[in-house]
C-alpha cells in the first residue's frame, strides 16, 4: 500500500514538473521572421531555432517572401501580439532601424541575424543584438581554394599567360555579405601573387536558378576563357555546376573549378561528386542556437552574456559565428 502510494505521489510530481514545464514554454513566446523560406541556407537557419526552442519557447517563425513591407508587417503582428522578444532576419538590413524603433517603444527586445543591421542602428537600443558571421573570412577561405587549385594543377591555366581568368557570381547588391566575399575572395588570390582578369560578374540573387542562368551568359560570352568561378553562396554555385554540365564539363576530363559558400547538403553532395571544387561551412545550426538563446533570455528579462547565451558575445551586442573551409579532404566532417 505504502509502495502505490509512493508511486502516485511521484507520478503526480513528474505530472505537475510536465505541466509546468509545458505552462513556462508556452509563456515565453518569440516571434522570428525569416526574409525567404525558400532560401536554402536559411532553411537551416530556422530549423535550428525551431530545434532549440523545444520545451522552452513558442516560436511563431513566418516567411517575409522577400518583401520589406511584408516584413514590417510581420513584425507590426509580433508587437501587436506582446511578443517577448523578436527574431529578425531582415529583408533589408538599411530597414532595421525602424524595427528597432517600433520595438523599443514597446519595451521588446529583438535579435537580428545572418544580415548586419549599420553600426549605428546597432546603437539606438542596449536590447538589441546581433547574430552572423564575418563575411571577409568566408571570401578569404573561397580565394584561397582556389589559390590552392591553381598553384597544384598547371593545367588549370589553360592558355598558359599566368593570369586567372574568372568569373564572378554576387549576391544580393548591397548585402554585407555578397560585397565583402566578393572582395576578400579576389584579396587572398591577390595575396597569393596570381595575376587575375575578371571576365564576367553579374547578381544571381543567392538564387539556384539564377545562378544558371547567369553562368550560361557567362559561357556564351566567354566560353573556354573562363578558368574559375566564384559564387557568393552554394546555390549560386550549384546553379552555374548545371549550366557548365550542358556545356560539356565534368566529363571527359573537362574540369572546371567552382567555389561557393555555406556548405549546405547539396553543395556537399556535389564535393563528393567531383563537380564542386570547395564551399565554406556557413554554420546554420550554431547562428539558429545562437539567435534562439539571445532570444530566450531577452524574453525572460535577462541580460546575455558569455557564459549564459552559450556563445561569446562581443562589444557587448554581438555574436560571431566562425566559418570553416570545406574541400574534398575534410568533407567528411561536415557530413
Amino acid at each position: 500500500m505504502r509502495k502505490s502510494v509512493g508511486i502516485a505521489v511521484l507520478m503526480g510530481i513528474c505530472g505537475l514538473l510536465v505541466l509546468a514545464s509545458g505552462a513556462f514554454a508556452a509563456d515565453v513566446e518569440i516571434g522570428c521572421a525569416i526574409y525567404k523560406f525558400d532560401d536554402t541556407f536559411m532553411t537551416g537557419v530556422r530549423n535550428a531555432i525551431a530545434e532549440a526552442a523545444k520545451d522552452k519557447a513558442k516560436v511563431d517563425i513566418v516567411d517575409s517572401q522577400n518583401s520589406q513591407s511584408t516584413q514590417n508587417d510581420r513584425v507590426d503582428m509580433f508587437i501587436t501580439k506582446r511578443m517577448n522578444s523578436m527574431a529578425i532576419n531582415p529583408v533589408d538590413r538599411t530597414a532595421a532601424g525602424v524595427i528597432i524603433d517600433k520595438a523599443k517603444a514597446e519595451n521588446i527586445p529583438v535579435v537580428f541575424f545572418n544580415r548586419e543591421p549599420l553600426p549605428e542602428d546597432m546603437h539606438k537600443w542596449d536590447k538589441v543584438y546581433y547574430v552572423g558571421a564575418k563575411a571577409e573570412e568566408s571570401g578569404t577561405m573561397s580565394g584561397q581554394i582556389i589559390v590552392d587549385y591553381w598553384t597544384s594543377h598547371p593545367e588549370a591555366d589553360r592558355n598558359g599567360d599566368g593570369v586567372l581568368q574568372y568569373v564572378m557570381l554576387k549576391g544580393e547588391p548591397g548585402h554585407q555579405d555578397a560585397e565583402l566575399r566578393t572582395e576578400f575572395s579576389m584579396k587572398a588570390v591577390a595575396d597569393a601573387g596570381i595575376k587575375v582578369e575578371k571576365l564576367a560578374e553579374d547578381t544571381g540573387l543567392w538564387d539556384r536558378v539564377r545562378g544558371q542562368e547567369k553562368m550560361a551568359a557567362f559561357l556564351a560570352a566567354h566560353g573556354d576563357k573562363i578558368e574559375a568561378v566564384f559564387a557568393n553562396n552554394d546555390d549560386m554555385a550549384l546553379g552555374a555546376i548545371e549550366a557548365l554540365k550542358a556545356a560539356g564539363y565534368f566529363k571527359d576530363g573537362k574540369f572546371m573549378p567552382v567555389v561557393g559558400v555555406d556548405a549546405t547538403a547539396p553543395a556537399i553532395q556535389a564535393l563528393e561528386e567531383g563537380t564542386l571544387l570547395g564551399t565554406v561551412l556557413n554554420d546554420a545550426v550554431n547562428q539558429g542556437v545562437a539567435t534562439f538563446n539571445l532570444a530566450y533570455l531577452l524574453a525572460k528579462g535577462e541580460t546575455p552574456t558569455s557564459e549564459n547565451a552559450g556563445y561569446e558575445i562581443t562589444d557587448g551586442q554581438y555574436v560571431w559565428v566562425p566559418y570553416k573551409k570545406v574541400t574534398l579532404e575534410n568533407v567528411a566532417e561536415f557530413k
